[in-house]
């Protein structure tokens, strides 16, 4: 026997701190969560390591990437007008790949016990995944821009003759 399909509960029954099924199936949703993974696995591989010190980038990369993904998850983006969001999450993500590909080499060249190898080789995964993201952000933005830029019809050019500065005494 068939059984039959669960559906969704209503909007106003579901938590509002829940992510719908449209969002972690899309694109940036499943980006979102994997830095958001990624982050929290690299900041338990630093607190557990000899590079302690390093921890406080991941930590803060984890929170930041919990609030993005909240923040459009529950669409907070969309009523929080004021502030462009791609532009934000562009600079976000660029900031997190340079400061994870830094802390991954100084982790593998100046410490030496596994978790801190760990935590490097974690650390480039990340660059990696917010580097992909930078990436789709950035042809997204520039889409936009040529979207907003955008004209059928060009100027009109003017022939070499038609110049009205010139002082010509052909006449």
């Amino acid at each position: 026997m068939d059984e039959p399909e669960r559906a969704e509960p209503p909007a106003a029954a579901r938590s509002p701190l829940i992510p719908g099924r449209e969002f972690l199936a899309s694109r940036k949703g499943q980006l979102l969560l994997g830095e958001w993974v990624v982050s929290l696995i690299t900041f338990i591989c630093y607190v557990a390591s000899t590079a302690v010190a390093l921890m406080s980038v991941p930590l803060i990369e984890f929170l930041w990437a919990l609030f993005t993904f909240f923040a459009y998850s529950t669409k907070l983006n969309k009523q929080l007008k004021g502030i462009f969001w791609p532009l934000l999450d562009f600079i976000r993500c660029v900031s997190a790949a340079i400061i994870y590909f830094v802390i991954s080499l100084v982790a593998v060249s100046k410490y030496s016990c596994a978790a801190s190898k760990a935590a490097a080789v974690l650390g480039f995964i990340a660059t990696i995944v917010y580097a992909f993201d930078f990436y789709i952000i950035f042809n997204d933005l520039i889409e936009f821009l040529k979207k907003g830029d955008s004209t059928d019809e060009e100027p009109p050019r003017r022939k070499s003759g038609d110049d009205d500065d010139t002082d010509s005494d052909s006449d």
